[in-house]
């Protein structure tokens, strides 16, 4: 199943507090009663699950993939105080709204894992009740803050100094090319997906909020015993995949 058209892309938005969110919502197996809601990594998109959506298919009853705030063919705004409680609650909202159904599978990435990690969290505490979570998948994710190691570049721009501007300015394809690829382990993107990842972080000048972004660095050293704390006392079923530079 290829990602999708531009004119696919505008006719699933959701809306909240004005703010335009885009999301993927496919009916796979008939009688099935699993859902799964992909949260993806930084910086890209839900095309990070372009190459397993038609298995997932196969497997789930409703395959669910969004846009974070800031990402994608989301809205980008700036300046803007980017956060994983506003991300966490944005995917709340859409589980309030009546896109998915109880019985949630979150299976995240990266970026996403520590989303899941506060929905994990509210989940466990009851804040919400929005959403029901059945089983939890994370896979490759900096959950533990003091064994990440941020790329140079994005030491820079997470802490947001005179430099950052002038910094999110510059990045090109170029840039992104050739800090990507250290992420990856056995298979690597080709050119033609770097270019439709790089794509859909330029839509909207998203580079330029890249710095903003990055902030969920910060954001996971300050609330690390909210976040590991709720793996660490998890019940639910919950796997971990970690193949390269992560934990």
């Amino acid at each position: 199943v290829p990602y999708p058209s531009l004119i696919e892309v505008f006719s699933k938005v959701f809306h909240l507090q004005g703010t335009g969110i885009f999301y993927q919502d496919i009916v796979g197996v008939v009688g099935s009663p699993e859902i799964v809601v992909l949260l993806h990594g930084f910086p890209t998109s839900s095309y990070d699950w372009y190459k397993i959506w038609e298995g997932l298919t196969l497997r789930f009853h409703r395959v669910i993939a969004l846009d974070f705030l800031g990402f994608g063919f989301s809205d980008k705004q700036r300046p803007h105080h980017y956060s994983i409680f506003e991300q966490a609650s944005i995917v709340e909202a859409f589980g309030a709204s009546g896109a998915p159904e109880p019985q949630d599978q979150p299976f995240a990435h990266d970026y996403g894992d520590i989303v899941a990690q506060e929905l994990l969290y509210q989940y466990k505490q009851n804040q919400s009740g929005r959403l029901t979570i059945k089983s939890i998948h994370l896979s490759n994710g900096g959950i533990f803050p003091e064994t990440h190691r941020p790329l140079l570049l994005q030491k820079i721009l997470k802490d947001g100094g005179v430099l950052s501007p002038i910094l999110t300015r510059l990045m090109n394809f170029f840039v992104f090319s050739m800090s990507h690829p250290s992420l990856w382990a056995v298979y690597s993107a080709s050119e033609s997906e770097l270019w439709d990842m790089w794509a859909g972080i330029r839509i909207n000048d998203g580079n330029l909020a890249i710095d903003g972004l990055l902030q969920y660095i910060n954001q996971r050293k300050k609330f690390r015993r909210r976040w590991v704390g709720a793996l660490a006392s998890v019940t639910i079923p919950s796997e971990y995949f970690c193949i390269r530079n992560c934990l």
